[in-house]
């Protein structure tokens, strides 16, 4: 499939939109060291595309998880601006010319963290749901859902873009149709409707009727 069309556009932030994986992979080292949780405990643990509440209580005793969530976001908020969060290739020309009620970033960081990141890199979308807003993180569809109610469109009629299989299978249980982008998993782990290297690989025509995503030629 080349092209697809939709009413909303809902993208995932983080290997979607920007990478921020020198960020995040600094921030988690020196959060794991202030904790004691060893480099084997750590490379058990799925990181990518997971709400960091999750994460940490994989790695913690439940009476830790509260103070040890905060903490790390303190210093991932804390290392935004020391470099490694950049836009991805197309990101800002396909996000160009997109009417603010037609998509929304669906990210599992925290909204401080997000917001963070997001405004590093020169965007800012009108509508944005993150891990404080919902109760159960992807691969549960609660994130698309929210979204596609806050834009006010059918779920049905929602595109999701992402990177990890855990938010494609996320977004395929909202009832969306998907797009992967292998920015951080290869192409053929990555089952979605269209799969492709990055936004740069991608155009969106605005039309009254809604938006048409196509492949580049």
């Amino acid at each position: 499939m080349t092209t697809l069309r939709a009413d909303a556009l809902l993208f995932d932030n983080d290997g979607t939109l920007l990478s921020s994986l020198d960020s995040v992979t600094r921030s988690w080292t020196a959060w794991a060291r202030e904790h004691g949780v060893t480099r084997e405990q750590f490379a058990r643990i799925e990181l990518h595309g997971r709400p960091a509440a999750e994460i940490v209580r994989d790695l913690l005793p439940a009476p830790r998880v509260p103070a040890a969530v905060a903490r790390i976001e303190e210093i991932e908020i804390e290392d935004v601006p020391h470099g490694g969060v950049v836009p991805l290739p197309g990101t800002r020309e396909f996000l160009h010319g997109l009417p603010a009620g037609r998509w929304a970033v669906v990210t599992s960081a925290s909204r401080r963290l997000a917001e963070a990141r997001l405004a590093l890199v020169g965007l800012a979308p009108a509508t944005l749901i993150a891990a404080d807003d919902i109760t159960r993180g992807k691969p549960d569809p609660e994130p698309y859902l929210l979204a596609a109610k806050a834009l006010g469109v059918d779920p049905a009629r929602c595109l999701v873009f992402e990177d990890a299989p855990a938010g494609l299978r996320s977004g395929r249980a909202a009832g969306m149709r998907t797009v992967a982008l292998a920015t951080t998993h290869p192409a053929h782990e990555l089952e979605a409707d269209l799969v492709v290297p990055d936004l740069s690989a991608l155009s969106a025509q605005v039309t009254p009727d809604g938006i048409t995503v196509s492949r580049r030629a």
